[in-house]
């Protein structure tokens, strides 16, 4: 079943077309990376669909519903989350803090029209999501003391927290270490079982890894879409992007 649908996605900046006409369906449950050389439309695209960008043209459908114009925290609260290619955690709070400011509102109770969070239930969702990522024994600690892949993990949890219908993954990987990129395409794996996810990714090991579906940019327009060996097959991918 179909997600979420771009329709004819087209961003100007002043004269320049970062993104161009672009369409695709997302299926609920599919991991699909969005690829392509620096200045291909990858992150403006990203942008449109989450609502931190306005879009000059086109659509955004999710569940049937035309989301073009909400704003990014409406998104969010209609579950569409982002994870940013620069690391955006807050050192000087502990992890619990960091995914209970994320997730707060998920636990709002309260009578009278004045809402407030449930301490109890929103320790609990934290704790769930840290443990999900791995970082169940660092609840307590401040995420400015955390190595840079914690941190990345932190992120997602932040995420998770929310229980989206879909995830929006900006280089995640990038930074990490051998270790930390394998530990990070099994978390993903384990988390595409519940959400969908849509996926920036430089690493073209971890593309082909992970993607069920791959969908090419090339100055702002899709060159192709398909599974990763089509892709990997694709002569005006190759030359476009892949150099073989």
């Amino acid at each position: 079943m179909t997600l979420l649908e771009a329709r004819s996605l087209t961003k100007m900046f002043g004269g320049l077309r970062a993104v161009a006409d672009v369409s695709f369906d997302l299926s609920r449950g599919q991991i699909r990376a969005i690829i392509g050389p620096n200045g291909a439309g990858k992150s403006t695209l990203v942008g449109l669909i989450s609502g931190r960008v306005p879009p000059s043209a086109g659509r955004i459908v999710l569940e049937g519903r035309d989301v073009t114009e909400l704003p990014a925290w409406r998104r969010v609260r209609l579950g569409i989350a982002y994870t940013f290619q620069i690391t955006s955690v807050f050192g000087n709070l502990n992890c619990h803090d960091n995914v209970a400011l994320a997730a707060q509102r998920s636990t709002m109770s309260g009578i009278g029209g004045r809402l407030r969070p449930n301490a109890e239930a929103l320790r609990a969702l934290a704790a769930a999501a840290l443990a999900r990522v791995g970082l169940d024994d660092a609840m307590d600690r401040r995420a400015a003391t955390l190595p840079y892949g914690h941190q990345r993990l932190l992120e997602v949890a932040m995420g998770l927290a929310l229980a989206p219908k879909l995830l929006i993954m900006d280089e995640p990987t990038q930074g990490l270490s051998e270790d930390e990129i394998d530990r990070y395409c099994r978390l993903v794996r384990e988390i595409a079982g519940a959400t969908t996810i849509l996926l920036i990714e430089h690493n073209m090991a971890v593309v082909m890894a992970l993607a069920d579906v791959i969908t090419v940019l090339d100055q702002g327009r899709v060159l192709a879409e398909g599974t990763p060996e089509a892709i990997r097959a694709d002569p005006a991918v190759r030359e476009a992007y892949l150099g073989t």
